[in-house]
This record gives structure tokens, C-alpha cells and sequence, in this order.
């Protein structure tokens, strides 16, 4: 017997995506204030470089203790 049992969902419960403008003016004004440049901007949206990886946090070093 299986461990997990899967869940089969009715042919009712469709999964309701509406397409969205990027460019409609509320999507603007928010891209506006979450991007300080034009590559970001376009990350944001979906169009970023491809094979790019993502910048990675810095660790800091902790002093020794004596």
C-alpha cells in the first residue's frame, strides 16, 4: 500500500488564472517603485538574462574569541 494517497480534484475545481497587462499603469507605478534600473525592472516582469545566476548573499566573518 502507498504511503501517500493523492488527491484527485474535480474537473469543477479549475484553477482560475486571469492574464494580466505588465504594462497597464498600476502595473508601471508598482514596477516603479520596487526597481532601481531597467535590468531589474525586467527581471521583475519575467524577462531576465538567461543562464544568469542569481547574486549571492556575503557572509561575514566572526572574530575568534581568546
Amino acid at each position: 500500500m502507498p504511503k501517500h494517497k493523492l488527491s484527485v480534484l474535480s474537473s469543477s475545481a479549475k484553477s482560475t488564472k486571469t492574464e494580466v497587462d505588465i504594462l497597464s499603469p498600476a502595473a508601471m507605478e508598482n514596477v516603479y517603485y520596487i526597481s532601481h534600473n531597467a535590468a531589474q525592472c525586467l527581471e521583475f516582469r519575467g524577462f531576465g538574462w538567461p543562464n544568469s545566476e542569481k547574486k549571492k548573499k556575503k557572509r561575514t566573518k566572526r572574530k575568534k574569541k581568546k
